[in-house]
């Protein structure tokens, strides 16, 4: 039975061809689609699971709301992880890190800049599980100057991994660090990225409010994690209370394995997914799958005129209609056989292109060939008997005699269910369209925002040596010598990165300082930043090289800052602030000048709170150069000579501040591009159905067309009567998809704090582009059929 099954399977496939080739194709790219997404969604789940105690790793947030503001961040102080192990006892370990030990790295002749290496504890690999392969993990960080390399670090710079064992490295300002370690390169489903780890002193403090570092704690096996946030109320009055006064203070346990996904306060120490991309994608691949599987199922149902009399016939010879299901589901399963076969090929061709806009290293065997196989296996069966049933059943159902005479019975129900088919296509793949146009607008809106600054044209770079930052002035001025260069700034932390600090200030307020720290941002800047970044003062004056107090006694601050304070009139209000290396000098510095609100990350956060004081000559580390537009590649050679005149001892290595800020839409355009991949993926399965649909439509009025061409009905005519169906069913799944599409994107657009307003005719646009891909797609098969001979047609009557 099987064996005939199969035989009639094949015959039936080979015989229509055409409709098998569209099946074909379109399950294939379904499959495709659908592995492809689903090794995506794959790899955002597991991250950080490769850990063995990752279900007991915690990495600690703290949150606060005020009068004047609030902060929600993934950064603490020093003193956090020391006092919790300490008060606490459920806690075994607790591991900081912090990613302020990049820069140069050098070996002989060899030198590179590498921004991803990290400070961390000596105990970090008790916790985390980065397997090593030379040196002992016990001991690799316990001493101090002492330094661990990735596999491919070590490679970059020794060659040979395991030559990097015990040699000695020299980071900025010729700082000696030897090689203790050499690990795994991390996997790229980890949150935590680095190049290298260096150790951090055992001893190593700060300000409790100096917020700056990443703090992460072990739990003891069996602890109670409610119990232990219960607990950790206490931690606010006993540590902080004293110096941030009276705030609304949350710290939080956040699981290490929720991070990538669920997380995202300022300063993360790397750029995160979310969750709802994981379950958009998601509905995506069962979407596309669907389609095809809608392919299949409406050409097989429309098809059935074909096969009426070979139901007739099985049934009159005894087939019953158990039979007659297992047969039609053997085609449907060798079809989605040949399908997975064919959509392996098209993932195995496609994944590094998928990787490249992904940013993913996935592959095909991820989760080995065996379990890969299996998975396939499965799915040809359900995906098969999916996509076959409603045709199994529609068919098998037809009654004997009516069957032998060629006769479907009433078809309304078989041709309703076809039109939903169509409608639930269109649904969806205009639902995609808007959804695309919608995503790419707000990209382009957060790329052109005036973000209170010219970005354009700008470029910023580290100054290593401690000794060249103290020939700033000197520097600056044989860079202005260039004509093309219009100003230079000396700097902190360049903007846009997400990295700034925050510092508690104690801020004036109806003629006292107020007791208690407010935590603000703060930036340091010299007196030309203004000028170079082309912003706006609304109320003082800049800072004033020649006026030797504004280095120690003069701030600006921002409007926001203004406006959260309530001060009327802010110039000559005063600021204080901790300062020392233990903070145990107080600041006194005076507002002189408040400048027009400007973003220093990208358009998620809202404008918070400022403060920019003066750098001290060590802190001048970034320059901002203003250049012109004309002979870009000149000026930038001129700078580099002028740099390496104050220090030849590293490379040039520069961003333009532009950059800086679109990196931070990265994950936005990754997901922007998946999603436009797999619009037109389900464009092209749709419009694959739509046209095999049309064909057998324009097959099935052969005989009255060629009637109405010999009654002298026009080309143009016949055409809008085989497309007028198919258009209202595209015209009724744009009304659908319109309130979906809103309601997803207007969701989806509340992450982003300032952003674009949903216009109506992106809508229309999506439905006008739908409706003209499927007129497109109809029309070469009915201007085929209307331009066919009628006599061919109506010989046989």
């Amino acid at each position: 039975m099987l064996k005939n099954h199969l035989k009639v399977a094949l015959r039936n496939l080979l015989k229509n061809r055409m409709f098998s080739v569209i099946n074909l194709l379109g399950l294939a790219v379904g499959l495709a689609a659908f592995w492809m997404i689903g090794l995506f969604i794959l790899d955002e789940l597991t991250y950080d699971r490769f850990h063995e105690k990752s279900d007991r790793i915690y990495r600690v947030v703290h949150s606060a709301n005020w009068d004047n503001g609030h902060f929600d961040l993934a950064i603490t102080s020093a003193p956090f992880a020391p006092t919790l192990k300490k008060d606490y006892p459920e806690i075994q370990e607790t591991v900081r890190f912090s990613p302020e030990g990049g820069g140069p790295i050098r070996v002989g002749d060899k030198q590179y800049t590498e921004k991803a290496i990290c400070f961390t504890d000596a105990n970090v690999f008790e916790v985390f599980d980065f397997p090593f392969l030379y040196g002992n993990p016990k001991t690799a960080l316990s001493k101090p100057k002492s330094i661990v390399l990735t596999e491919g670090m070590a490679k970059k710079l020794f060659g040979d991994a395991k030559r990097a064992l015990n040699q000695t490295v020299y980071l900025e300002n010729n700082y000696e660090n030897l090689v203790t370690g050499v690990i795994k390169d991390a996997p790229t489903h980890s949150h935590l990225h680095f190049k290298a780890l260096r150790s951090l002193p055992a001893d190593y403090t700060d300000g409790w409010q100096n917020f700056s570092i990443y703090t992460y704690i072990l739990l003891k096996p069996h602890t109670h994690v409610a119990s232990l946030e219960k607990k950790l109320t206490r931690f606010f009055p006993d540590h902080l209370q004293k110096e941030m006064g009276n705030v609304d203070y949350k710290l939080h346990l956040q699981p290490l394995t929720d991070i990538h996904l669920y997380s995202h306060l300022d300063y993360e120490i790397s750029a995160n997914g979310d969750v709802k991309y994981i379950i958009v994608f998601s509905i995506i691949a069962v979407l596309i799958l669907l389609i095809a599987a809608i392919n299949y199922m409406n050409l097989s149902t429309a098809h059935s005129a074909l096969r009426v009399r070979e139901v007739g016939v099985r049934k009159a010879i005894g087939s019953d209609r158990n039979q007659l299901v297992s047969l039609f589901l053997a085609e449907s399963i060798i079809l989605t056989l040949a399908a997975s076969l064919l959509g392996i090929l098209i993932v195995e061709l496609g994944l590094p292109f998928f990787n490249d806009f992904s940013g993913k290293e996935l592959s095909l065997w991820q989760l080995g060939v065996l379990p890969t196989l299996a998975l396939l296996l499965v799915f040809c069966l359900i995906m098969g008997g999916l996509s076959g049933s409603y045709p199994a059943f529609f068919l098998s159902g037809f009654r004997t005699i009516p069957a032998l005479k060629g006769q479907l019975g009433n078809t309304a129900t078989n041709k309703r269910f076809r039109q939903s088919l169509v409608v639930f296509q269109f649904m969806v793949t205009i639902s995609m369209l808007i959804g695309s146009a919608v995503i790419y607008q707000q990209m382009h809106y957060t790329s052109s925002k005036d973000l209170g600054f010219n970005r354009n044209q700008v470029l910023t770079f580290h100054v290593h040596k401690t000794e060249v930052r103290k020939q700033i002035p000197q520097l600056k001025d044989e860079l202005l010598k260039n004509p093309l260069i219009e100003g230079v700034s000396a700097a902190g932390n360049p903007i846009g990165n997400n990295d700034l600090g925050g510092k508690g200030f104690y801020f004036e307020n109806n003629g006292e300082i107020s007791e208690s720290s407010v935590i603000t941002k703060r930036i340091d800047v010299d007196e030309d930043f203004l000028n170079t970044l082309e912003m706006k003062l609304v109320a003082g004056r800049n800072f004033d090289k020649s006026r030797k107090t504004d280095l120690y006694e003069s701030v600006l601050v921002n409007e926001t800052l203004v406006k959260k304070l309530g001060w009327k009139n802010p110039i000559g209000k005063r600021v204080e602030f901790n300062a020392g290396q233990n903070n145990e000098i107080r600041g006194h510095s005076q507002v002189v000048g408040v400048v027009k609100d400007f973003h220093v990350y990208s358009l998620q956060h809202t404008i918070e709170p400022l403060v920019m004081q003066m750098p001290l000559d060590f802190q001048q580390d970034n320059l901002y150069v203003r250049i012109r537009p004309e002979n870009t590649q000149a000026t930038l050679a001129y700078i580099e000579k002028v740099y390496q005149k104050f220090d030849p001892d590293h490379a040039f290595e520069y961003s333009f501040l532009d950059q800086n800020f679109a990196h931070q839409y990265e994950a936005e355009i990754k997901q922007g591009r998946l999603l436009v991949t797999f619009t037109l993926l389900t464009i092209f399965i749709a419009c694959l159905g739509l046209f095999g649909l049309v064909t057998f439509t324009a097959e099935q009025r052969t005989k009255e067309i060629g009637i109405r061409k010999v009654l002298g009905a026009s080309v143009t005519s016949i055409v809008g009567m085989i497309s007028k169906d198919f258009m209202i069913l595209i015209g009724i799944a744009s009304l659908i998809a319109f309130p979906m599409a809103w309601y997803t994107m207007h969701r989806w657009l509340e992450d982003f704090a300032y952003r674009i307003e949903l216009q109506g005719w992106v809508f229309l646009a999506a439905a006008g582009v739908a409706l003209l891909i499927a007129l497109i797609t109809i029309s070469t098969q009915a201007i085929r059929a209307a331009l066919a001979n009628p006599v061919k047609s109506l010989k046989s009557e």
